[in-house]
């Protein structure tokens, strides 16, 4: 049984212990590989932010964000970014959170959600994503240095109305 709770101060070091050995792959996210712990709580518990907890056994095993897309006349889409402990991955909690963040953002009064960068070789994010009802509505030739490829791949632009 997977709980989804937003997070509070005290789930920080769960948060960056997910956050680290996400970002450090280098496989998924913009975030430099070595970001320190002070910047990257700032970031993702920022005050500009919903900030959730996946809870499953008493472990956190997943985090994710909600946040305006853009600010003014853009603030109406959300965007997101979604974390899963690579020791829990596998168990639907991507999915799991996925469809919690559709809930909430609608709960939110967001009319639509975008992701604006999801690595074109993630396919297991963009699986979910389409499954979740996004589609891609653009690709980034070359937007991503994936670390472990060692070059330039794809991203893409996914969008759904909520």
């Amino acid at each position: 049984m997977i709980d989804i709770r937003l997070a509070e101060a005290g789930d920080a070091e769960d948060i960056w212990n997910i956050f680290s050995q996400v970002v450090s792959k280098g496989d998924s996210y913009t975030f430099a590989p070595d970001m320190e712990r002070k910047e990257a709580l700032s970031y993702w518990m920022g005050e500009d932010k919903h900030c959730y907890v996946a809870v499953e056994d008493a472990q956190i095993v997943g985090t994710y964000i909600i946040k305006d897309n853009q600010p003014g006349l853009g603030s109406h889409v959300a965007n997101a970014s979604f974390m899963v402990a690579p020791d829990a991955q596998g168990r639907s909690i991507g999915r799991a959170m996925g469809v919690h963040a559709l809930d909430e953002a609608r709960r939110l009064g967001y009319k639509a959600m975008q992701f604006n960068i999801v690595v074109s070789t993630n396919t297991s994010a963009v699986k979910l994503w389409e499954k979740l009802g996004f589609k891609i509505i653009g690709t980034i030739p070359e937007a991503f240095q994936h670390k472990e490829l060692g070059g330039c791949v794809d991203a893409y632009v996914m969008y759904r109305k909520l």
